[in-house]
């Protein structure tokens, strides 16, 4: 059983795990942080009972911007990250926000196929953003709004 649901900072533990295990972006302390900030929504899928996969977004106005999205190692290249991506562009959509943000490592090139399967596009560049030196590509994708 697949679902999909928004979760709060009792989940943090679980959060925080899942990270470690994957790609360790944030310490305990910025997950607590990110689960304070104004506007920020957490989503996870679950199967049976188990968070394989992540993603927090914050609203601000009529855009939202992807801090974190993750799906487990054991769980990518079968479709759950696209359908939490797909998840997370119909609640943007639903809120009838105009356009939803990334940043991703240049040398990440799954993660670049993975958003331009989205229709997102690059609209800058971050010289030496993450802690390896690399740079971030800024993603945008535009949004259908009612």
């Amino acid at each position: 059983m697949i679902s999909i649901k928004q979760i709060n900072e009792n989940d943090i533990d679980s959060c925080f795990e899942l990270d470690s295990n994957t790609i360790s972006l944030w310490s305990k302390k910025q997950w607590i942080n990110e689960f304070k900030k104004e506007g920020t929504k957490i989503f996870v899928l679950i199967i049976s009972n188990l968070i394989i996969g992540i993603c927090v977004f914050q609203v601000v106005l009529d855009e939202a911007q992807i801090n974190y999205f993750v799906i487990h190692q054991k769980f990518r290249n079968r479709g759950f990250g696209t359908h939490l991506m797909s998840y997370l562009i119909k609640q943007c959509e639903k809120l009838n926000l105009r356009k939803l943000l990334l940043e991703v490592s240049q040398s990440n090139i799954t993660a670049e196929r993975f958003y331009s399967n989205f229709a997102f596009t690059t609209v800058g560049i971050r010289k030496n953003y993450y802690k390896d030196g690399s740079n971030a590509v800024l993603k945008e994708k535009k949004l259908i709004t009612k």
